[in-house]
């Protein structure tokens, strides 16, 4: 081995023991998060399950594990999706992140780890309406310190989790974000849309309703929101 393929030895061990072991431990701390995360949904549906069933037996509330990086919790008519990336992820240098001095100390700091929440109404996936549509309302990133934030834009998240936390995320953070979270999808309504955006269907379209519904529904489908709404999610990359 000459002194060139020496150096490009040292180079490739030197990223694997410092790089990927980072990416490692980012990956197993966003594991761990997760699955503090299914405990809080758990203890938050049989909680909220228990409370409500003396009000009203009709409104359901439930929590499904449906994998190892996915799950669900139903509250009424809503359901959060919850779904962990099996991946780590780097931002674009112009992220705001950058800027602070956590990052600027330590580049591997702005790593990441990503679980992605989404809002759907629960009838999409009682009747398999396959091309209902759904929101992203959160990402909660962690990175390998297990230190993270939320990017949303549900003021009461992004007002207090929207720079990295100065200590690693706690079960107590989990449930105020999702306790969070249930409030806007509770809150956040379907509307009705406008008659002359849904005036015509197709006979294809009311055959196929009876069972995947080709007639599409979301919160806002058909519906010119308003200022508020509208930004909400009119870019949903920039979640």
């Amino acid at each position: 081995m000459n002194e060139q393929q020496q150096k490009q030895k040292d180079t490739i061990l030197k990223l694997l023991a410092e790089k990927s072991v980072m990416k490692q431990d980012v990956y197993t701390n966003t594991i761990t998060v997760f699955n503090e995360l299914k405990d809080v949904l758990k203890e938050s549906a049989d909680d909220l399950s228990e409370k409500i069933s003396n009000v009203d037996k009709r409104v359901g509330i439930f929590f499904k594990d449906l994998s190892l990086q996915s799950m669900q919790l139903k509250v009424a008519g809503d359901m959060l999706d919850f779904e962990m990336h099996s991946n780590v992820f780097e931002f674009d240098p112009s992220h705001p992140m950058y800027k602070t001095s956590y990052v600027k100390n330590n580049d591997y700091n702005s790593y990441c780890g990503i679980i992605s929440i989404y809002n759907f109404l629960a009838d999409s996936f009682k009747y398999s309406r396959l091309n209902d549509l759904g929101y992203l309302i959160a990402r909660v990133f962690v990175n390998r310190e297990k230190k993270f934030f939320v990017e949303t834009r549900i003021p009461q998240i992004a007002y207090k989790y929207a720079t990295f936390s100065e200590t690693p995320i706690s079960k107590e953070q989990l449930a105020d974000i999702v306790n969070e979270l249930v409030i806007f999808a509770v809150s956040f309504d379907l509307f009705t849309p406008p008659f002359d955006a849904v005036r015509q269907v197709t006979v294809g379209e009311i055959q196929e309703k009876s069972s995947s519904s080709a007639l599409r529904t979301g919160k806002r489908l058909g519906y010119v929101p308003s200022a508020d709404s509208a930004s909400m999610f009119d870019d949903e990359a920039i979640l």
